[in-house]
């Protein structure tokens, strides 16, 4: 399997399992969206940690997501909101994301200290009988990254409450090194 064949189907698991996500269980995510991230060196670092897909170009989702925000203040309408938009077409193309997956930490977090100074890490996924082993490169996204600021509004639907004083990194996958395996029940 050539390492673009093995991304284009990971996206695809991806969308999918987050169209379940969004449609079946209200917006939780779901085991094969919280990997577990290992060390170079495979020590486990966390059993798991919510990782988000971002668009290649997320400046409609983010608008969206701050939108609603500022627009309602009640928390419950725009968790409403939110999943409604999730819900609809957004994972519907796997094409339209990038592959560089990122996730939000407090600032205090020592496993996102411990990451940025690593660089690098292994997300291990797994649900439905799949299974992703995905060695990446890590970093520390900017404020004024388009998916920092994507990931933060998307957080804020589901905690409004949520700071800007946070640490959001990103995750680029090594596709050549990647490996996928189909895990047998039983």
């Amino acid at each position: 399997m050539t390492p673009e064949t093995l991304r284009q189907q990971f996206l695809t698991w991806q969308c999918r399992l987050r169209q379940i996500a969004m449609r079946e269980d209200g917006g939780r995510p779901s085991e094969g969206m919280r990997p577990k991230i290992l060390s170079p060196d495979a020590r486990t670092l966390s059993e798991g940690v919510i990782v988000l897909l971002v668009r290649s170009d997320p400046a409609e989702s983010t608008d969206f997501f701050q939108f609603q925000l500022r627009k309602n203040h009640d928390p419950n309408e725009v968790y409403q909101k939110g999943l409604s938009f999730l819900q609809s077409t957004h994972y519907h193309r796997a094409s339209q994301f990038s592959d560089e997956m990122t996730a939000l930490f407090l600032p205090e977090s020592r496993l996102a200290g411990l990451l940025v100074a690593l660089q690098a890490c292994r997300l291990d996924f797994r649900q439905f009988g799949q299974s992703y082993c995905l060695p990446c490169e890590v970093r520390e996204l900017a404020p004024e990254e388009p998916a920092y600021r994507n990931t933060l509004w998307h957080n804020r639907l589901f905690n409004a409450q949520l700071s800007d004083d946070v640490r959001i990194l990103g995750f680029k996958p090594d596709w050549r090194a990647a490996t996928e395996v189909q895990v047998e029940a039983g």
